[in-house]
């Protein structure tokens, strides 16, 4: 098993990718899958592909490829994705109840064991089979099924109380959906997610190239 510590960032934000492609080629009964074939659907040159596979030792064989189900389990398990992981969601607003409903989640091992909300509106109700708890039992739900994962899809102003709160009582990581950036302690993952963000970039890339299309003419 390699070192998982020493992988950058962007390796592993790429091995993500690499993993999202061979999910598709698993289900469409692709036996093996080619540096150029997972550079082309990634947007990654082969070289890198190549570069970034061989640090986790000889997973392809030369003028094969890689064996896609053989791949997509050391990816898997290099990622820590070849077991389970359980996750509280905090928030269950319009993004909360699209996340309690995604099906991919629990396909990819996260599941979820409590959802928490301060609306005594909304708490009691069920989503996806689960119901709704009220805040005041969040801590004993994390200590209970040992949960080391939580989202957040809180109002900014709640956003980094909450954090905190999950943070003292044992969360080790936090995928962040409100829309403030949070900053905890080193020892603590945390990915912020923003929606307004990511539309600001997309429709800059549409102006930007638009702009490259009318200095053409």
């Amino acid at each position: 098993m390699p070192n998982t510590e020493r992988i950058s960032k962007p390796t592993s934000q790429r091995m993500s990718l690499y993993l999202r492609v061979l999910n598709a080629q698993l289900e469409l009964d692709r036996v093996s899958i080619s540096s150029k074939e997972l550079g082309a659907q990634t947007g990654v040159k082969d070289a890198q592909v190549r570069k970034d596979l061989a640090c986790f030792g000889s997973l392809g064989t030369p003028g094969v490829g890689y064996l896609t189900r053989d791949l997509h389990h050391q990816l898997r398990r290099i990622l820590g994705m070849d077991k389970s992981w359980n996750a509280v969601l905090v928030g269950v607003g319009n993004i909360g109840r699209a996340l309690l409903a995604y099906p991919k989640f629990r396909n990819e091992g996260f599941n979820f064991v409590g959802a928490f909300d301060l609306d005594k509106k909304t708490i009691g109700n069920k989503i996806a089979g689960l119901q709704i708890q009220p805040m005041t039992a969040l801590a004993n739900s994390i200590r209970h099924s040992r949960v080391k994962l939580a989202l957040i899809a809180v109002p900014p102003n709640a956003a980094v109380a909450v954090a905190q709160f999950l943070v003292d009582g044992g969360i080790r990581g936090i995928l962040n959906f409100a829309p403030i950036r949070l900053h905890l302690r080193d020892d603590i993952a945390v990915v912020n997610v923003d929606f307004t963000d990511a539309l600001e970039q997309l429709v800059f890339k549409i102006r930007l190239s638009t702009t490259d299309v009318k200095g053409t003419k």
